[in-house]
């Protein structure tokens, strides 16, 4: 008879309670918290009766494979609260979940496996380990959390284990992880100087060097020109506002947790801004407008704010100090394709300079919570369709994902690719007939009649934080020319050809190339592995034969040693290069 071969989920499932297994045989006092499955693996949180280290995961991974060669099989049944609390007698926090589960009426099952485990759970297992490949996983490391993730509650050890389909696929995984670390941006960004952070300032509160602040801007410039050529204007606006504009918008009800909030002497309440389209809204309500006067585009890269908890925030990727390149059109529903259609353009072309990858994600609003999300279902249907229409008649493929929508309109996110294969969501397009309705936004239209219009928001970036980390990591720090902060460094053999260095740096500079000239005072080849250390795109070497031959000996970042070269020949490759906005 055929036997269905198990998921990947439950092989990491069915690891997880044999980690439980493993734990309780070495340390039977133990208590159990949860062990779901997660991206890449598993994890199991614990409170244990004395502290765990490296040396004791070797062991819990050493009893797993031998339960994995004894070949236990997986086996569920239904149990009633009473048989529940009775077979977790000594597990409080199992004992806390049947009685919450009951409550809501839910249905109780314990798995066992074998003769020597056996956990609350709702299944998805294999039906013996021997479906398990035992050199496929691997315990990976131990971290703290809080029981039901609650600061106020108690504090576990959370071990997390690695499980994928092959050994081949684990050591892949292992040697891109490898890789990513090298390339973690909150080691390579302060080495390269861009950010830093200070515990006077506060934590998720990045500080931009000279250098970070150059490619923020070169970046920005960038979205800004493409936005330029379609009809854009720049608008500005505060970083707070009352909370009537949140109240208003709904943003209020749903994120005033998140919000830093201020009260004024006499006593207003006012919020530091966490998104910028109720702002917009109201640049737009100044005064009626024509139909001849629309579709209405704003733009503007400002920053915003979020109250985010400590232990969430992580370097450039999760921070309190948002920037965010938003846009915002208002435009007549004959208009919507139009406009989305060049903002899609836009992403594109952005994206094309850094050599990602984009996939298409439709997220949609969930039907089964409609108190999730503003508007009526009619509304959501409409947008939903629309956005559904234009990526068919781009001929795009796109996921779609129900309950990912934004709580006032659905959205096309865009899931850049990097060159370790990592997805990110990156840029968004957002189809919004909701805030239009509560802030009574029209036109006056060809019959001089009010007309309801349609906001589209849009972000080419997003978080200009967030972006740069993806961007430090997918290139190493090796950043293209044209967006590195020095392009160029000249590096004399020695000081009798100083001057020919620093005709050549005089030259440079002209043509707009941010270049430098090395200090002659360290050897030739510390210069090198300097210039090597700090990813400079372009290193020109010149000595005797440079100058004699009006030459440069070209080093560049990635592609290595390319020789001597015409000084007039390599400004123009270089001038062609940024230009281009080559990767």
């Amino acid at each position: 008879m055929f036997s269905r071969k198990p998921s990947l989920d439950e092989i990491r499932h069915s690891l997880a309670h044999l980690l439980a297994a493993a734990v309780l045989k070495k340390y039977p006092k133990t208590k159990l918290g949860i062990g779901p499955v997660i991206e890449n693996g598993f994890y199991y949180d614990f409170v244990f009766p004395s502290p765990v280290n490296q040396e004791d995961l070797v062991e819990f991974e050493s009893s797993m494979q031998e339960m994995i060669k004894e070949e236990l099989s997986f086996e569920g049944r239904k149990i009633t609260q009473q048989e529940g609390h009775k077979l977790f007698e000594h597990q409080p926090f199992k004992r806390e979940l049947i009685e919450e589960y009951s409550a809501e009426g839910k249905e109780l099952t314990a798995y066992k496996t074998g003769d020597i485990f056996e956990d609350l759970c709702r299944g998805g297992h294999v039906k013996n380990t021997k479906a398990i490949p035992a050199d496929a996983f691997k315990l990976d490391k131990i971290a703290g959390a809080y029981w039901r993730g609650d600061e106020k509650r108690e504090q576990m050890t959370r071990i997390y284990g690695l499980a994928f389909a092959s050994k081949k696929e684990l050591g892949e995984y292992l040697a891109m992880r490898e890789e990513a670390e090298k390339r973690d941006h909150k080691k390579l960004g302060p080495e390269l100087d861009l950010f830093t952070f200070s515990d006077l300032v506060g934590a998720g509160l990045p500080l931009w060097t000279p250098k970070g602040t150059l490619m923020r801007h070169l970046l920005d410039d960038f979205v800004w020109s493409l936005r330029k050529e379609r009809g854009y204007v720049k608008v500005d606006i505060p970083h707070l506002t009352k909370k009537d504009l949140y109240e208003k918008s709904g943003h209020w009800e749903k994120f005033q947790k998140e919000l830093f909030q201020i009260k004024t002497r006499e006593g207003h309440i006012f919020a530091l801004k966490p998104m910028n389209c109720p702002h917009h809204t109201q640049i737009f309500a100044r005064k009626p407008m024509s139909y001849r006067e629309m579709p209405q585009r704003y733009a503007t890269t400002t920053m915003q704010y979020r109250d985010e908890q400590t232990g969430e925030l992580s370097g450039l990727s999760r921070v309190r100090s948002i920037s965010i390149d938003d846009a915002h059109v208002f435009a007549r529903h004959s208009q919507i394709k139009e406009e989305i259609n060049k903002i899609w353009d836009i992403i594109k072309i952005f994206y094309g300079k850094f050599g990602f990858e984009l996939e298409i994600r439709l997220s949609l609003h969930d039907p089964e919570h409609p108190e999730k999300y503003l508007g009526d279902a009619e509304r959501w249907k409409d947008a939903e369709n629309i956005l559904r229409q234009i990526t068919k008649d781009r001929s795009e493929d796109a996921e779609e994902a129900p309950g990912e929508a934004a709580f006032y309109g659905p959205k096309v996110d865009f899931m850049a690719k990097d060159s370790l294969g990592r997805k990110w969501q990156v840029a968004t397009i957002q189809l919004d007939m909701n805030q239009p309705e509560r802030f009574d936004l029209n036109c006056i239209n060809e019959k001089g009649e009010k007309e309801r219009v349609a906001m589209i928001h849009a972000a080419i970036m997003g978080s200009l934080e967030r972006f740069m980390s993806i961007l430090i990591e997918h290139f190493a720090g090796k950043f293209p020319v044209w967006l590195a902060p020095t392009q160029v460094r000249i590096l004399p053999v020695g000081e009798k050809f100083e001057k020919y260095g620093k005709e050549i740096l005089e030259k440079l500079q002209k043509e707009g190339v941010r270049a430098e000239i090395s200090d002659m005072n360290e050897t030739l080849g510390k210069r090198i592995r300097e210039a090597e250390m700090q990813k400079i795109p372009y290193v020109l070497v010149v000595g005797e034969k440079e100058e004699s031959n009006d030459s440069v000996n070209v080093r560049h970042h990635t592609r290595g040693q390319e020789g001597e070269i015409g000084l007039e020949k390599f400004v123009v490759q270089l001038r062609e290069e940024i230009q281009e906005k080559k990767f």
